[in-house]
């Protein structure tokens, strides 16, 4: 039996803990129902709490733990001195949900789960985080020189406090070593798919999926992010450029004309939108193209040639593939999924 254990704190995202005990508490069992066979639980699922304090979610939803961190402790003593050390590690896995109130805040509250998070790492368990939990394995120093992600909204402060970790913010789920880390708000139903597909089986993990009518193996959160192409900044010249772009995008950029127009060099005016934007006029261009496109898609009837034609794209395929690299999923699939028709 493989123990998870979920670590409960103030203002953590309510779905996010109950969400995951469901999943993997009934791993091996709905699947089974349905098909009228004999049940087979896979994981033993407890809720954790500092001193086995009730946890008041986001919602103000209370949740009572079935035990302490100092529970777990004892488990971590136990398994690091036991004979079969790394297949006892493997059975032991520990699961910090989203924050869903004010980070710092979290983090300033919660020594107590940072602590057991080292210990843990210490011990070799499996710790996974969801979302911006991740910022407390980041605070725990656990991912110090490895991969991770957390949800794209926060991928700018999660870098500016965190540098020395490889933020892969546009990846849904990464794995380093024993340490697992999801992206969105409810990724924990991808997280925890991934656990069960690695801990049990593939076949467990589909037709957990299959019983709970989720998607399972979307590997990227770039179709539910924005793109962000517009962040402030003090640059009067890019500002004048931005608001040409985005009065009409349908038109070819010519770095060399608009240079000229504005008494710049093609190096300056590059250069100043890098420094503004952190990104090339024509880059900026072609964000503002697939942003329209993406509205478009949510929101119309067009099919994708009109849409081409409105956004100022002649090549279909070279269109086709660039929408991809920027969200994920190709345009018929970003409709299928973002609609609102």
């Amino acid at each position: 039996m493989i123990n998870i254990y979920v670590l409960g704190f103030d203002q953590a995202l309510a779905s996010a803990i109950t969400g995951v005990i469901d999943l993997f508490a009934l791993a091996g069992v709905t699947w089974n129902r349905i098909q009228q066979q004999d049940t087979a639980v896979a994981f033993n699922v407890k809720l954790a709490s500092y001193q086995k304090h009730n946890i008041r979610c986001i919602n103000n939803l209370q949740l009572a733990a079935h035990c302490s961190f100092t529970d777990i402790e004892k488990h971590l003593n136990w398994s690091s001195s036991a004979t079969n050390q790394t297949n006892q590690n493997n059975q032991n896995i520990l699961i910090v949900p989203t924050i869903g109130g004010p980070i710092q805040q979290t983090l300033d509250n919660n020594p107590q789960l940072i602590a057991l998070l080292v210990k843990a790492q210490q011990a070799g368990w499996i710790i996974a985080g969801n979302c911006t939990g991740n910022f407390l394995l980041a605070e725990a120093g656990i991912l110090q020189g490895k991969t991770a992600t957390t949800h794209w909204g926060f991928a700018g402060e999660f870098q500016q406090r965190y540098p020395n970790i490889t933020l892969k913010a546009e990846q849904l789920i990464t794995r380093d070593d024993n340490i697992f880390c999801a992206g969105g708000g409810i990724a924990w139903f991808d997280l925890g798919l991934h656990i069960i597909e690695r801990h049990v089986d593939f076949e467990t993990a589909m037709q957990t999926a299959k019983a709970f009518v989720i998607d399972y193996r979307r590997d990227s959160q770039l179709s539910y992010s924005l793109m962000r192409i517009a962040k402030p900044h003090q640059d009067a010249l890019v500002n004048t450029i931005q608001q040409r772009i985005e009065q009409d995008c349908t038109t070819a950029l010519s770095i060399e004309e608009i240079a000229n127009q504005y008494n710049v060099s093609q190096r300056t005016l590059i250069r100043r939108f890098n420094n503004a934007l952190g990104m090339p006029p024509n880059t900026y261009l072609q964000s503002v193209r697939i942003e329209r496109a993406r509205k478009m898609l949510e929101e119309s009837d067009f099919n994708v040639e009109t849409i081409l034609n409105k956004i100022g794209y002649e090549d279909a395929s070279s269109f086709r593939r660039l929408f991809k690299r920027k969200t994920g999923i190709t345009p018929t699939e970003y409709r299928n999924r973002f609609s609102k028709r």
